[in-house]
Parts: structure tokens; C-alpha cells; sequence
């Protein structure tokens, strides 16, 4: 659900540095909100610091939030260790793998830009659409 960037409550957090900011705004202004931010029933921010500061960032008004049903402090600091903490990043064998198949997929050879019209001609001569 979308809730008003300016009724979060954001009390004193774990995380003291947020990082680089301006990337991930531009990361929410080209993909979008990937993962809704976590706030109690009472507005309280629990998960997502980043994530709402980047929206405060892109001067939007709203954003999209998860409410969750933890009534308790120590529940509410749970749930913000456990989302900082069950991540992982790529490592660079994984940066490497996903950079090359990007590549590729924006720069496609002559025979995939060959079947790629071909495919997208059958669907306009049998009027099949992306689904």
C-alpha cells in the first residue's frame, strides 16, 4: 500500500551511514520501488531506511509500505537486523556473468537480431501478443 513519505516515523536506527543514496534513487527511478519498505501499524519505520531516504530524494510523496504486525520493540529490531543481515552480494565471478549477459542481450549478434525480427514479424502476421 502507498503511504505518505511525510507520516513515517523514523526513530533512532541501527544503520548510522546510509550509504550511496543518489545511487540507489536512481536505481528506484529507473526500476521503480523493487521491495516495499517494512513500517509498524503505527507509521514507525522497521525496514527500508535507504530506501525511503531515496524516495525523500526523488521528492516523491508516497511510497509503497508493508505494515507489519510486530507489536513489540525487540520484534520491530528483529525484523531490522534480520533485513540488513540475510543479504548477500554478488561476488565477482556473479558481477561478471550478469555485465556479459547484459551485454549481450543490448547488443545482439546479426543472428539473433535476424530471429528477433522474424519472431516479432510471426506475431504481427498471426496477431499473437507479449503477454
Amino acid at each position: 500500500m502507498q503511504i505518505p513519505i511525510k507520516d513515517i516515523i523514523v526513530k533512532k536506527r541501527i544503520r548510522k551511514d546510509m550509504g550511496d543514496i543518489e545511487t540507489l534513487a536512481e536505481s528506484l527511478k529507473r526500476y521503480g520501488q523493487i521491495s516495499p519498505i517494512l513500517i509498524s501499524a503505527k507509521n514507525v519505520l522497521i525496514a527500508g531506511e535507504r530506501r525511503l531516504e531515496a524516495a525523500k530524494y526523488l521528492g516523491w510523496r508516497s511510497i509503497n509500505a508493508v505494515i507489519s504486525e510486530s507489536s513489540s520493540e525487540l520484534a520491530r529490531l528483529e525484523l531490522e537486523v534480520e533485513e540488513n543481515m540475510q543479504r548477500r552480494d554478488f561476488n565477482m565471478e556473479e558481477v561478471a556473468e550478469a555485465t556479459r549477459k547484459i551485454y549481450r542481450l543490448q547488443n545482439p549478434g546479426i543472428f539473433r537480431r535476424i530471429l528477433n525480427a522474424l519472431i516479432r514479424f510471426l506475431k504481427w502476421l498471426f496477431k499473437i501478443g507479449d503477454e
